[in-house]
């Protein structure tokens, strides 16, 4: 028998000192980086107390062993290497550290050629996705798979058994980054709140196929909701999902929902089914396709068609309000190319009009079958631009007017510009034709008009210091005027004309309708001045002050079918203010005032406090004359360690009615976190409907119960989930 105690560090100490003659120095491959491509080719090194060579080919060390080879670290009491089977066992205080698993426990045996093998009383770690667990026995089947037998997993830290998934057999495929679990139950506070005989989880983010976490909740409407998808990881560039969904109230619904990235195409169709349902006595479903195409470089097409089966489809089933407050579904095809110097589109497009029973009629939009447009721009020479927007539609209604219409509206502009100001004069004619259909006794009718208007603006700014800080002001006055001569439209339909909501944006624009049914006679001059605070260090924007204001030398005469032409000679008088004032506090405030009869038209103020995550306060009121009067709160607050609390209070009291309220609490365990929201939403005129959403959310496992997030999200804005809060540095 031969002794070789510390045989190893004698040659590591030689080695060290004839590559430090070289000027080299040698260090020892700890974190397994640089020589893991070495893999079960390269050597194994071993260290201990005492090292022996027992029998030919097998040498035995013990006391503090360490052994390391490409790819795999080893430390035990004792160990065993054969170098003719190149295998290994251990004893004693054993661990095994590869680079994405750290496992521990009493007994191994490994063969280092296809690294099968097993270890007794395992407790195993995976780094990456902090998940670890123990188990009775661990059977290595290969470098990347290996299976446990009565074994735990959790995403807690060491010490904490909060929740653990506790199986009879668990397999794990790192290659595949899957785990696979036979007779699972889920433990929760010591409480087995779920079983299934298979289950299948990701071991990173990656998306894989398979049953998701289901989620289930209560509506007032809709009674229990349960939803359980099933994902389908296709391909890495499409995917589909199926998810079921119960409503005890209703029945049975079945979705399904396609999305596919190709290089030239990419969509997303979903589609939903609700046959007989309990409550309306129909079957119910809706369609939602969206896919575009990439024909060439500079040319794309696309669809968008959504359909439902009635008016309240999205009433009765939804709960974000975004949704159930949607009156017009789009559909349409397009194609549209861009060039240098010229854009092109063809379109058809046609909507329907979802009606609430216990409100006023909804008009229905004119179908466009088809719309083509030309747009054209072109720099002709000292700085002139000549640009063409023209276009040609035809009109459908079931009830209404139907006809064609062809606008073509050229303009030439020069822009001056220096470093303190501009000043931008244009011209333009514009000229349109009308065919329209038999019902009306002008079937024939042309418009064609100038237009002139000069945009200018100077720009003043100063340095100044305010609170220990430097800043600079800006002042912007702004004046811009508009002639268009007058021109008798009374025989031309409305077809897609709307009047601008008079707005700061609006007073800067030549026709103060959108749409080409109507074009304004104009002589008339805005003036506006801005002021701006901005951080000369950061460049921040603290404070913008606006005042704007329109003065008209003209009677209005053209207007829309019904509307009387306004009697002053000037715009109601706005007023903003915003800006992001400290580093928590952001104000946005808009004021419209009628300064004839010395009364508010339109008010919005609006506030926000957020000094941290999970720290966020809203304020807002919206006032419009005889029409609008809200006020809309919300706030999301610690309320305790790892507490906190989610509130919105959005009233009307135009309508005396609660347009949206919520309430719920959040709380962090840690590696895991639960959320209770209830929500009231007025879902129609005189209707209202009540959901509860409860959420148990296991760090790297899933989500349990209804999803309250996008609710959360779109309620109260600056929400933050206490997982992603207590991860913030």
């Amino acid at each position: 028998m031969s002794t070789l105690p510390g045989f190893a560090f004698v040659v590591l100490l030689l080695a060290a000192s004839s590559a430090a003659a070289e000027g080299l120095v040698l260090k020892k491959d700890v974190e397994l980086k640089g020589s893991a491509v070495a893999g079960k080719e390269g050597p194994l090194f071993l260290s201990a107390d005492r090292i022996e060579s027992t029998a030919p080919n097998v040498i035995e060390a013990s006391g503090n062993v360490e052994g390391r080879q490409a790819g795999q670290n080893f430390f035990a009491n004792w160990l065993r290497y054969d170098t003719a089977l190149n295998s290994i066992e251990a004893r004693g205080q054993v661990r095994l550290e590869q680079a994405n698993l750290l496992v521990s426990g009493d007994a191994l045996k490994l063969d280092l050629d296809d690294y099968s093998g097993e270890l007794t009383q395992p407790e195993y770690r995976f780094p990456a996705q902090q998940g670890r667990g123990n188990a009775e026995h661990i059977d290595f089947i290969d470098q990347n798979r290996f299976k446990l037998e009565d074994a735990t997993y959790t995403t807690c830290p060491v010490d904490n058994e909060d929740w653990f998934l506790k199986v009879n057999d668990l397999n794990i495929d790192r290659a595949r980054n899957v785990g696979t679990a036979y007779n699972a139950s889920l433990h929760f506070l010591g409480v087995p709140i779920l079983y299934t005989p298979w289950v299948d989880f990701p071991l990173n983010n990656a998306r894989k196929s398979g049953v998701l976490a289901p989620t289930f909740g209560t509506t007032e409407r809709s009674g229990l909701d349960i939803l359980v998808p099933y994902y389908l990881n296709l391909a890495p560039n499409y995917d589909a999902t199926l998810y079921p969904r119960l409503l005890s109230k209703r029945g049975m619904q079945l979705g399904g929902e396609f999305r596919y990235l190709l290089e030239n195409v990419q969509g997303e169709n979903r589609l939903e089914y609700l046959p007989n349902d309990s409550e309306a006595d129909r079957s119910r479903w809706s369609v939602m396709l969206n896919n575009r195409y990439r024909l060439s470089p500079t040319t794309q097409a696309g669809m968008q068609f959504n359909r439902v089966s009635d008016d309240d489809y999205f009433r009765d089933l939804s709960n974000l309000i975004s949704i159930t407050s949607v009156s017009h579904l789009n559909r349409e095809a397009w194609i549209t190319t861009q060039h240098p110097g010229w854009t092109a589109e063809l379109r058809a497009q046609s909507f329907q009009t979802l009606q609430d029973s216990t409100s006023t009629l909804i008009d229905e939009p004119y179908a466009r079958l088809p719309h083509a447009r030309l747009g054209v721009t072109k720099v002709l020479g000292n700085r002139l631009e000549f640009r063409l927007d023209s276009e040609a539609t035809r009109f459908a209604h079931p009830t209404k007017t139907e006809g064609t219409r062809v606008l073509a509206y050229p303009t030439l502009r020069l822009p001056l510009v220096n470093s303190f100001g501009f000043l931008t004069p244009q011209i333009g004619w514009h000229s349109s034709y009308y065919a329209l259909d038999d019902s009306v006794a002008e079937q024939r009718v042309k418009r064609n008009l100038p237009i002139f208007s000069l945009d200018s603006g100077v720009t003043f700014d100063r340095p100044f210091r305010f609170a220990g800080r430097d800043y600079e002001q800006t002042l912007e006055p702004r004046a811009y005027y508009v002639f268009a001569p007058y021109r008798n439209q009374d025989a031309i339909p409305v077809f897609d004309t709307a009047q601008l909501d008079f707005s700061y944006a609006q007073m800067f624009t030549e026709n103060q309708f959108i749409g080409g049914d109507r074009i304004n006679d104009a002589n008339q001059l805005t003036f506006a001045v801005t002021s701006r605070f901005v951080e000369a260090d950061s460049g921040l924007e603290r404070l913008q002050v606006t005042l704007g204001q329109r003065y008209y030398f003209s009677a209005q005469q053209v207007t829309l079918p019904g509307v009387a032409p306004r009697t002053s000679n000037a715009t109601d008088l706005l007023a903003a203010v915003s800006g992001q004032i400290t580093r928590d506090w952001r104000i946005d405030t808009a004021w419209q005032f009628d300064t004839q009869n010395g009364t508010t038209i339109r008010q919005n103020l609006g506030a926000s406090y957020r000094p941290g995550p999970g720290r966020s306060l809203n304020f807002g009121y919206r006032f419009i004359d005889q029409s609008t009067e809200q006020i809309d709160v919300s706030a999301q607050w610690p309320l305790g360690k790892r507490w906190y609390g989610m509130f919105r209070y959005n009233y009307s009291f135009q309508d005396d009615k609660l347009v949206e309220g919520l309430a719920g609490v959040e709380y962090n365990g840690g590696c895991w976190a639960v959320r209770a929201v209830f929500q009231r939403l007025a879902t129609k005129e005189d209707q209202s409907t009540d959901a509860l959403f409860f959420q148990l959310e296991l760090n790297g496992m899933g989500r349990l119960g209804a999803n309250p997030l996008d609710v959360l999200k779109q309620s109260v804005p600056g929400y933050r989930p206490s997982n992603e809060i207590l991860q913030t540095p």
